[in-house]
């Protein structure tokens, strides 16, 4: 079958334009308005454009949908998706039986002229799949990466009429979201959130698509609440205290929960921790998450509906060494205290110099990064394969000429043992649990939490076989 050709930015932009029924408005601050440009340069714009329009000014903006805490926000976009989209139905009721009404807008902070901001933007649009029927509704939040003003512009203008366009003509959600960065080279512009709404889109599960966003390259990063409703990043974790427990979580076991809650205890006892700002992730990188180089979209979906039941939120990341995690992170969190949970096997790998090869600095590059920020990384027990010994940092093995790093950071609190860890559950490993539920022996239950147990029955989770009826 011959592959389709990529259409240009132009040319997509000619066919919403040259569609009889697509009607609506643009609403455009901080950055120009460059989408709305790309549809008048494309020619025919009459057809598809009712209003275009900047309220630059905060005053204006703030007359036209009403005062907001941050203006390049989510919520500042909502406002303005909701008022243009309302002002279509209520001034263009003649249109209303054979029209496709939509309400582009975007807010955005582009590149200062010192160069110093981390240049970003809330875009969205409303819109009908069918004339007279409800809105869809798809929001993404974008960084721009061009070292220049210009070129982020244009690269908006850009990610703006593919969005329009895959809004109207692409329903395959895959596809729909690999056309957003065409003719746009790698690494110009990130997608980390992507939500779509509707009555077209009541199959599209936003949780995968926050996995596909990660797979595809589009960003390194991204993140959902306990509610499944995905989130950005940046505006869930921005100034707050962040503990996070890194895992396969297949399935979440009285261990993981242990080492939560242990470790954020202790974490909310450290002197620089607001105990009103602490956000507990848990993070699945694609790593853990691949099996051969493939990710099962079913497993992944079923270790986040546990994970989502015990009331964590989820980040899925692409970092798989936890120097770059803590590097991004620290980036969002500008200076608040970040605690990462580890168990003393993983410390190992962390401590291992192979890892580390490819650096010009090796262990101390990487270590100056992990550890440079206000960073503690709490350590979870466990016992030794060889004497069952219980292994904390208290006897932690490290070749000789790694043992002088090793005491520089517990003197000065980089590394802290877990304390009051439950040893009693020592003994559960995740992969034997998960072993015991897909071949329906007895006895898994003990060794996971009561909600966890109850989701795996109730909706066949890893395969635990179904009951038989009647």
């Amino acid at each position: 079958m011959k592959e389709l050709r990529q259409l240009s930015t132009k040319e997509k932009a000619l066919q919403v334009n040259l569609s009889d029924d697509i009607y609506g408005s643009f609403a455009e601050i901080g950055a120009g308005q460059e989408v709305a440009a790309n549809f008048f340069k494309a020619g025919g714009a009459s057809g598809t454009i009712a209003k275009t329009m900047s309220a630059y000014d905060m005053s204006f903006s703030d007359a036209i949908y009403g005062q907001s805490e941050r203006y390049v926000s989510e919520p500042r976009l909502l406002k303005m998706l909701q008022k243009e989209y309302r002002l279509l139905s209520e001034r263009l009721p003649h249109r209303a039986p054979n029209t496709r009404f939509f309400a582009f807008a975007n807010t955005v902070e582009a590149l200062n002229y010192e160069r110093t901001n981390q240049p970003h933007g809330w875009v969205g649009v409303r819109f009908q799949g069918t004339p007279g029927e409800d809105y869809n509704e798809c929001i993404i939040h974008v960084k721009m990466h061009d070292n220049d003003a210009l070129l982020q512009q244009h690269a908006l203008g850009v990610v703006g009429v593919n969005l329009i366009f895959a809004c109207f003509f692409l329903r395959d959600v895959d596809d729909f979201l690999h056309s957003l960065l065409d003719e746009l080279a790698f690494g110009r512009v990130e997608i980390d959130m992507f939500r779509i709404t509707g009555p077209d889109f009541k199959h599209v599960d936003n949780r995968l698509m926050s996995l596909k966003l990660v797979k595809n390259g589009m960003t390194q990063a991204a993140m959902f609440g306990s509610d499944g409703n995905v989130l950005q990043p940046s505006e869930a974790l921005y100034k707050k205290n962040v503990l996070m427990l890194r895992g396969r979580f297949r399935p979440v076991t009285h261990v993981n929960v242990d080492m939560l809650l242990a470790a954020r205890r202790q974490f909310k006892k450290e002197p620089d921790v607001d105990k009103d700002k602490i956000v507990v992730l848990t993070e699945l990188t694609l790593a853990d998450l691949s099996e051969e180089g493939h990710i099962d979209e079913k497993d992944f979906l079923n270790r986040v509906d546990i994970i989502c039941s015990l009331g964590q939120h989820v980040m899925i990341s692409n970092y798989q060494r936890y120097y770059r995690l803590v590097h991004y992170l620290s980036g969002i969190t500008r200076g608040r205290k970040i605690g990462i949970i580890l168990g003393i096997y993983n410390l190992q790998r962390v401590f291992d110099e192979n890892y580390y090869t490819d650096l010009r600095g090796g262990v101390l590059e990487a270590f100056g990064t992990l550890f440079g920020h206000n960073i503690t990384i709490f350590v979870y027990p466990s016992y030794k394969e060889s004497t069952n010994e219980l292994y904390t940092l208290d006897n932690f093995e490290l070749p000789e000429n790694l043992q002088g790093l090793l005491r520089y950071l517990q003197d000065n609190r980089k590394l802290v043992n877990v304390e009051g860890a439950d040893i009693d559950h020592l003994h559960i490993i995740s992969d034997h649990v998960l072993g015991m539920i897909k071949s329906g022996e007895e006895g898994w239950e003990k060794m996971v939490p009561r909600k966890v147990s109850a989701a795996i029955k109730e909706k066949s989770l890893f395969d635990y076989p179904k009951e038989e009826l009647g």
